[in-house]
């Protein structure tokens, strides 16, 4: 490997849906497309998920996949995907598969998505390790902009560590939000022993042509329902399956890959005549940059998708088990970014008749703070430069 190329991970546990990977998949393409530029050096890298990606998540150039043997979740708690293992052994396999890369791949930079120490404290040993035998390693923590309750966010904190411990694995926080739409510092979703550490990017929205490269190129106008991944949208897929589009218009709806076949037959004995399903098409965020109308659940990324368009979007977010949806449904309801629905509310008819509300609009979003895969580029930059001063871990205690 030449020594002007800088390695790179990105790790999510991906227990449950698609958003984790795909949001380090996003920020992987912009790292590939702004670090040369920004740092003169080239870029390679290893995304580390626990759940296989569909066909369409194309890597950038340099980077590969390093799937682990996944984990799901389940009402007692998380159980291997397909093994017939513990959860206790799948849990050390993964653990020193990822120390082994780590170890061997030797990054300059280690992105963990939302869950520092992963599965069942997974990523704990492997990290410390890393931090020993390569102090110079820089750790970043990526969150989305919510994280839940602020009580249910406390008791996580709490359980994974102590403050101390984590000061000394992470170098910075990135909250991938705009904190004027929420404040997960004012709210108590991160403690306050890492303030400090926290760097608001915006949201990972513009941009995202760098993930989809596949265009929509249907001219006729229509309005989508879209639910992620599809593992946990069954009950919207099959009520907005049967809504009326407007006259002249049609009605384009997305299961995801994830949507079990039972539920895939229910939704497409529901659907109202002339309604279009689709499992997962190439190039989603495509189609809602050229939908007249979105309806969808509300998770990080399909917000993040709705937020650079400016097709006007109804959020009916899952509120258990947890509020995080809501909580971001809520707030962007609050900037005038989309409207919400909650699920107690949610029929047909009121589906019907937002929908013909909706594409007689469009929503001005530029007012937020869409711009964080390239804020992430230049913080990674940053951190990556040859300069002591950069690092907070230089400046502090590392030596110590």
């Amino acid at each position: 490997m030449s020594q002007d190329t800088t390695r790179i991970v990105l790790y999510s546990h991906d227990a449950l849906g698609l958003g984790h990977l795909r949001r380090n998949l996003a920020l992987a393409h912009q790292l590939a497309h702004d670090l040369p530029r920004l740092t003169g050096a080239g870029v390679t890298g290893l995304l580390v998920a626990g759940l296989a990606p569909p066909a369409d998540f194309l890597l950038p150039p340099g980077f590969d996949w390093l799937i682990l043997p996944g984990f799901t979740k389940s009402p007692v708690g998380y159980r291997p995907r397909h093994l017939r293992d513990t959860p206790q052994s799948l849990a050390a396999l993964r653990s020193a598969l990822v120390a082994t890369a780590l170890t061997d791949f030797a990054p300059a930079l280690v992105i963990v998505d939302r869950h520092l120490y992963g599965v069942r404290g997974e990523l704990r040993a492997p990290l410390h390790r890393l931090r020993e035998a390569r102090p110079a390693t820089h750790i970043v923590l990526g969150l989305r902009e919510v994280l839940d309750d602020p009580e249910t966010a406390a008791s996580e904190w709490e359980a994974l560590d102590s403050p101390d411990a984590l000061r000394r694995i992470i170098d910075e926080v990135w909250v991938y939000g705009d904190r004027r739409v929420h404040d997960p510092l004012a709210s108590g979703e991160i403690p306050d022993f890492l303030h400090d550490l926290a760097v608001f990017t915006g949201y990972l929205a513009d941009g995202r042509a760098l993930l989809d490269r596949e265009r929509c190129r249907d001219e006729t106008p229509f309005v989508l329902t879209t639910v992620g991944g599809g593992s946990d949208g069954a009950r919207l897929l099959k009520t907005a399956a049967a809504l009326t589009p407007p006259p002249g218009y049609r009605h384009v709806l997305v299961t995801g890959p994830q949507l079990g076949e039972a539920d895939a037959a229910a939704v497409r004995d529901a659907a109202a005549p002339g309604t279009e399903i689709h499992r997962c098409p190439p190039g989603l965020s495509r189609y809602i940059e050229r939908a007249c109308a979105v309806v969808t659940m509300g998770g990080y990324n399909t917000v993040c998708e709705v937020l650079a368009s400016s097709a006007p979007a109804l959020i009916v977010p899952r509120e258990e088990p947890r509020r995080e949806q809501l909580i971001r449904a809520r707030a962007l309801q609050g900037a005038g970014a989309v409207d919400v629905m909650r699920e107690a509310d949610l029929d047909v008819g009121a589906l019907t008749r937002w929908v013909a509300r909706a594409v007689t609009r469009r929503v001005l979003r530029a007012r937020l703070r869409r711009d964080g895969l390239r804020t992430a580029a230049a913080r990674a930059a940053a951190l990556l430069r040859p300069d002591p001063t950069i690092s907070r871990r230089a400046r502090q205690e590392r030596a110590s």
